[in-house]
């Protein structure tokens, strides 16, 4: 897919979703009235309380206030659902972005704050083909755990590990257990979503990636109620800069927090 085609791709899911005419922008129409170059104004309330109570997720820098890239997630469910990178993580596989879900009738129904946790590179093809659940297991099992070894070795902070793990009933815990948030929670596996993300990173489509994409979301409760979702997604590179070249399988392993509609101000 070229960029020419990439960029018509995003207009029309944005007027799919935004209505009958094709905006003038590859980022026009999009939910929140979000543009290539936006300032995002977030309470971090939700946020700090989350972090409080142990959430994996990372606090916004002062600098991660402007919307560099953004992306469509076609998948094979109802809704749209978009992306807003506050950082791409190019350079540094540390993504942050908003991830809105957007109804069938164009409601916004839910705001993720999302920070990414790890980056995996699937060497094997049996480990492709389970984080991809091509053989009927791993990503789309019932369940995924996280153990306090791997976040060690991926080299989180021990001492904020001791705030992510905590104590049960005076014993110290090595693990968080995930559940899938996505069909009956009692079938031991379901296919992941499918699709693909054209992310732009100029509102005029020249700048960007194509991949396709296997994503499952996961989540856990936190103390206070609230969810601490981990989103799994196998990401295939297609192109880069509309470069067919550049192509690679990685799996992105990312921490989002729901945060309140009211609460995320776009200019």
């Amino acid at each position: 897919m070229g960029w020419t085609d990439a960029y018509q791709y995003l207009r029309a899911g944005a007027a799919r979703l935004g209505g009958n005419e094709a905006p003038r922008r590859a980022d026009d129409d999009l939910p929140l009235r979000a543009r290539i170059g936006s300032l995002v104004s977030m309470q971090q309330s939700t946020l700090i309380r989350a972090s409080g109570e142990g959430s994996l997720v990372t606090l916004p820098a002062p600098g991660d206030i402007r919307i560099l890239a953004v992306s469509q997630l076609k998948l094979n469910q109802s809704g749209g659902l978009f992306r807003y990178y506050l950082d791409k993580g190019d350079v540094d596989a540390d993504e942050k972005f908003l991830q809105v879900y957007q109804t069938p009738q164009g409601e916004v129904a839910e705001i993720l704050y999302c920070t990414q946790l790890a980056r995996v590179i699937p060497e094997t093809a049996e480990d492709q083909e389970a984080y991809m659940g091509a053989a009927g297991y791993g990503l789309g099992d019932r369940s995924y755990t996280l153990s306090r070894a791997q976040l060690e070795a991926n080299g989180m902070d021990p001492a904020d590990l001791d705030l992510v793990f905590g104590q049960q009933d005076g014993i110290a815990q090595d693990s968080l257990d995930y559940w899938r948030d996505a069909g009956n929670p009692d079938t031991a596996f379901i296919a992941p979503f499918r699709g693909t993300e054209v992310r732009l990173d100029d509102a005029g489509g020249r700048q960007g990636l194509r991949q396709d994409m296997y994503f499952m979301p996961y989540a856990r409760q936190l103390p206070s109620g609230g969810k601490e979702y981990l989103l799994i997604t196998t990401e295939i590179i297609h192109s880069v800069n509309g470069d067919a070249g550049k192509r690679g399988i990685h799996v992105d392993f990312v921490i989002g927090i729901p945060v309140e509609q009211e609460r995320v101000v776009i200019q």
